[in-house]
């Protein structure tokens, strides 16, 4: 008997309006083992959204009809799917737009296939898809369930309330609160930050400047007061450090 043909590692939409790009990265993807959906418009990627349900979205900025920045914001109003955005555009106030929308990452045009591949993975592996092992980056208590202050994280669940009321946060988002609390009163460099998370080292300031755009949103979303931040804390010129654990307590 044959082997059984495998399934695919996770299905990925791809949204871009040059034909060049969707062919080589529907071919590239497929040989890595994805299964590729591709749309060419903005709306035709809300409508194929709503009807694969990929695992990942890999978004061009410039689209006819809706925008990637448009479509980013109509898919994190409903859904917390990684989407990496692609732009010819490298200017980094583009960039820090887009992940200031929702976006995992963020890849300049022209791209190395195998470069995005790469993020890709990464992205995956961290919220569990692609068929890949995922580590087990629990928050330092005996149940996986946290109370900084009147928050509640449960990292088994991957959910953060107050109250009744649950904190959406992007998969990134989430993984960054659980790096950052691993080790509380724990220095990490931004440069870390940037590799445990997305995958790659800092090779333009711009690549830090994700890092930093992503604490400023988890502090929207955490802190009473985001301008005078009491949970995640700046180590100026170094990165950032969570509270130690004075207030923090382990639910149970």
């Amino acid at each position: 008997m044959g082997d059984l043909p495998s399934q695919p590692k996770a299905t990925v939409l791809v949204v871009d309006d040059e034909a060049a790009v969707r062919r080589v990265l529907v071919m590239r993807l497929q040989l890595s083992g994805y299964r590729v959906i591709c749309a060419e418009d903005g709306e035709q990627a809300l409508e194929m959204f709503h009807n694969e349900s990929p695992d990942l979205v890999v978004l061009d900025v410039m689209l006819p009809k809706l925008d990637g920045f448009a479509v980013c914001r109509r898919l994190r109003a409903e859904s917390c799917v990684p989407i990496i955005f692609l732009s010819a555009v490298e200017a980094i106030s583009e960039r820090v737009a887009g992940l200031d929308l929702g976006a995992d990452d963020y890849l300049p045009k022209p791209f190395s296939p195998k470069e995005l591949e790469a993020r890709i993975a990464t992205i995956l592996r961290r919220v569990g898809q692609g068929n890949a092992v995922v580590e087990s980056r629990e928050l330092p208590t005996d149940q996986g369930v946290l109370r900084l202050g009147d928050l509640v994280v449960d990292t088994n669940r991957r959910q953060v309330t107050r109250g009744s009321e649950r904190i959406n946060l992007t998969y990134t988002e989430f993984s960054l609160l659980e790096l950052l609390f691993r080790d509380p009163g724990h220095v990490v460099p931004r440069a870390e930050i940037l590799e445990q998370l997305w995958g790659y080292p800092p090779r333009r300031a711009a690549d830090l400047r994700v890092v930093d755009v992503y604490v400023a949103r988890l502090r929207g979303k955490l802190e009473p007061d985001p301008r005078n931040p009491e949970l995640i804390l700046t180590v100026r010129g170094i990165g950032y450090a969570s509270q130690r654990m004075g207030e923090a307590s382990a639910v149970g």
